[in-house]
């Protein structure tokens, strides 16, 4: 292909809102139209560059589903100047794009063995492609087993997705609370509780992770402490991203940047930068 003919990776291609979904309080969910682009081809795990015209850009992984390219979701809370600017569009506003960047979860690596998801709040966001492609060729893996935690049962996010997840009589799905009230039946507890009781080989198992740092790193404790060798378990990193293409060094990480060598790391590569707060 000829260079010049390639897009500009840092020029915001103008997306129109198709449908804008809330999730809970601060959290929602964007579908854009890429039909005139002939769809949206991405992989789990990659991030695009959102762009409210006027207020700046924020980093957000893509939600959807990878086998459906014509269609292209983010699923973002309100957290900041930007976020909070793309909270105030709705159907019909267009959003400035650009991506896809980053790395992906390894889910072809995965295939024929055990896989192991675990997300901390608004972390299975990032995982959520991971779930589809797993159902979609559910029998590519061993088990399957997505482990979930939020704060609160008001702050579950996909709801009704979970349920028809846990519908499935091939896939282990469990989700714990922080904190519930008396009206709640199922767990309570860290995340970290649920790993040991799922149904999975440890020889055999990839593990992939998103949350808050700290969760990751209990999690990827507990994981090795059954047998998970590390490197088979990975997580993704959020950090302050802004150019998308390892130019700006906003994210750096250590020796890399998080945006062009991450978000997605192999946790055996990046443990120890894990445990240094300036890092």
């Amino acid at each position: 292909m000829n260079v010049s003919s390639a897009p500009d990776p840092m020029l915001p291609e103008p997306l129109r809102i198709t449908r804008a979904k809330r999730e809970m309080h601060g959290v929602f969910t964007f579908e854009l139209d890429v039909s005139a682009r002939g769809g949206f081809p991405f992989l789990p795990g990659q991030f695009n560059m959102l762009y409210p015209f006027g207020a700046g850009e924020s980093a957000i992984s893509i939600s959807g589903d990878p086998h459906q390219p014509d269609r292209l979701e983010h699923t973002i809370r309100a957290v900041g100047a930007v976020t909070r600017a793309l909270e105030r569009l709705g159907r019909g506003d267009v959003v400035g794009v650009r991506g896809p960047f980053g790395s992906a979860w390894p889910i072809r690596e995965a295939e024929g063995s055990d896989l192991v998801v675990i997300a901390g709040g608004i972390g299975l966001a990032p995982l959520r492609p991971v779930v589809y492609h797993a159902l979609r060729r559910r029998e590519a893996f061993g088990k399957v087993a997505l482990l979930y935690g939020t704060r609160t049962p008001d702050d579950i996010l996909y709801r009704k997705e979970i349920e028809r997840w846990r519908g499935r009589l091939d896939v282990e799905v469990e989700v714990t609370v922080d904190t519930a009230g008396s009206d709640w039946r199922g767990n309570t507890g860290v995340v970290t509780k649920l790993i040991s009781r799922a149904a999975f080989d440890p020889g055999r198992a990839f593990a992939m992770i998103c949350g808050p740092e700290i969760m990751m790193r209990f999690c990827a404790r507990e994981l090795e402490r059954l047998g998970v060798s590390l490197d088979r378990i990975w997580i993704t990193m959020e950090r302050n991203m802004r150019c998308g293409i390892g130019l700006c060094g906003h994210c750096q990480f250590g020796p890399s940047f998080v945006c062009k060598d991450g978000p997605v790391y192999r946790y055996d590569r990046v443990q120890d930068l894990l445990l240094v707060r300036e890092v």
